[in-house]
């Protein structure tokens, strides 16, 4: 049996796009004289859809999608995944599930048993979870069917769960396994993924073939990896991370096993793969062009930069250059030299003579109180009034560069710095901007290593550095990683030898912000846990504070 597996980028509710492209992957497959062609999961109208999954005619669209690929099954078996309608009284009024179709018409129905209901996933608020297991046969083999979270309790460890849906098929002694993935990427699971395949083919001494997507869905970042994995445990085949790909197996080579086929994983190159990936597939399935960001001369600004141009070319981008009264002449130079060196449009305002303005207009409210955070921010929030009549007049969508220690502890100004219509760098700490920075210039110096190597500042008062109002970021970021990845309380923080004032600091400085991160924008996601849907917290909450 010759097995195709189909690595698409989905576009949620673009149904007629999604269809397309999956008609031009089975007439491949013909060509390519498969037996079966497999995609991944709700690849009808793409994952995760949330709400559209409560309208009526989101789930017909769907279905006539299911129809159309019917017609395109008389010469190959295709595996599909899509909504469907639950048509018992009791329950949640649909299943998560895949579609066997061959002969023009469907085979049968798998559904998804195991419903992730942790960090940005919610699927129970919408699916029934499935509780009847049959393997569906074909051209001799039978196949075990599974929906991505359905091999990630093997052994039934795993306590949100009951049943192991592959002991219920084994049962059957099905020939080999079929998983319909949509897995989000993180910068640590490509690994953890390849061992839970791993652990079930040797558990169950039948190969797999995996088809997860690829493609960002606004915050949420899909990595691609599909794999094809032998009884032995070993990799036959690993597609490429962040990009369209299919090929083709034979099953009986993939049963013999014997060789290992695995990608290396090197976190910040996969990093800066999916931050490139989400900020091209925001604009592309917005049906948006040009970016627009302020270029301070500082590391976060500078890698915002590169890693937009690398997404959109850099006729599509354009940066401001916001000097201030204490400004340094090396950020304007650094600014300027980057923009430059990318060879994109950048246009300098300075903003001395605006804030004089405000200032004179608020000095007869202010007299006699001392200058603090107020003038700090009104500077911010002017520079973020200017990028927002910039990207209202041009239409350019304006790039958020805040990083994720910054966003943790609120080190930013609403309505200034945290302006925009994507976060690019907010799942990203402080020392891993540094990291990402030393790895795209790994060849040659694209963001000029003056915008490294200095203390970090916001340049908002004389001399500033980000270190008189925060830990250093090595200590920092530690820090963060523990309370918001691990969810460590800061008693099990302190007692992994932490400085006890810094840890209740850093963490009421997270809770405090709450209310800010609430009013900024989508995040792209490239850690375990990130800011928005994966972390739902509420704002005046007492804990710490």
């Amino acid at each position: 049996m010759k097995i195709t597996l189909a690595q698409l980028n989905y576009h949620i509710g673009n149904f007629d796009g999604n269809l397309s492209q999956m008609k031009e992957a089975i007439e491949k497959a013909k060509e390519d004289q498969s037996d079966l062609i497999c995609f991944s999961e709700l690849s009808t109208c793409g994952y995760p859809p949330r709400d559209f999954l409560e309208f009526r005619d989101f789930i017909h669209q769907s279905m006539n999608v299911i129809q159309s690929l019917c017609e395109q099954s008389f010469d190959i078996a295709i595996v599909v995944g899509a909504p469907t309608v639950n048509p018992e009284i009791e329950g949640k009024d649909l299943y998560n599930s895949a579609f066997f179709l061959y002969g023009g018409k469907v085979q049968h129905i798998a559904h998804k048993a195991l419903l992730p209901n942790y960090d940005i996933f919610d699927e129970y608020r919408y699916f029934e979870p499935n509780k009847k297991f049959k393997t569906v046969e074909f051209k001799g083999k039978k196949i075990a069917i599974t929906i991505c979270e359905d091999i990630w309790n093997l052994g039934n460890n795993n306590p949100m769960y009951t049943i192991v849906p592959m002991d219920e098929m084994m049962k059957e002694n099905p020939d080999f396994i079929l998983n319909l993935s949509a897995s989000p990427f993180s910068a640590t699971h490509a690994k953890e993924r390849i061992e839970v395949i791993r652990a079930n083919v040797l558990k169950y001494k039948i190969p797999m073939f995996y088809c997860n997507s690829f493609g960002s869905q606004t915050d949420v970042i899909f990595d691609g990896g599909s794999i094809v994995m032998s009884p032995d445990g070993l990799t036959y085949d690993e597609m490429p991370f962040f990009e369209k790909c299919q090929r083709n197996y034979d099953l009986d080579q993939v049963c013999e096993g014997g060789k290992s086929n695995e990608l290396p994983k090197e976190e910040v190159s996969l990093i800066y793969q999916a931050l490139v990936l989400g900020i091209k597939d925001y604009f592309s399935k917005l049906n948006l062009k040009t970016a627009l960001l302020g270029l301070s001369g500082g590391i976060d600004s500078a890698l915002t930069c590169v890693l937009a141009t690398h997404a959109l070319g850099k006729e599509n981008i354009k940066v401001l250059l916001m000097p201030s009264q204490y400004s340094s002449e090396g950020s304007v130079v650094d600014a300027r030299d980057l923009a430059e060196k990318l060879g994109i449009s950048y246009e300098i305002i300075a903003i001395e003579d605006i804030f004089k303005t405000y200032s004179h207009v608020l000095d007869p409210f202010f007299s006699g109180m001392p200058q603090n955070i107020t003038e700090e921010n009104i500077q911010a929030r002017i520079r973020g009034m200017l990028l927002m009549a910039f990207s209202n007049k041009f239409g350019s969508i304006l790039l958020n560069t805040t990083n994720k220690s910054e966003m943790a502890v609120g080190y930013g100004t609403l309505y200034g710095d945290l302006c925009g219509g994507l976060a690019v760098l907010a799942d990203v700490y402080k020392t891993q901007v540094y990291e990402l920075s030393h790895y795209i210039n790994r060849n040659e110096e694209i963001i000029p290593q003056n915008s490294i190597s200095k203390p970090p500042s916001a340049e908002l008062r004389p001399g500033q550095k980000d270190s008189d109002s925060l830990p250093d970021y090595s200590i920092l970021d530690k820090i963060l990683y523990q309370y918001i990845e691990l969810e460590k309380g800061p008693n099990e923080i302190i007692d992994q030898g932490f400085d006890r004032d810094i840890v209740l600091r850093s963490c009421r400085l997270v809770n405090k912000a709450e209310f800010k991160r609430y009013q900024s924008p989508p995040v792209l996601r490239v850690s375990s846990k990130s800011f928005g849907l994966g972390r739902r917290m509420p704002i005046e909450g007492k804990y710490l504070v």
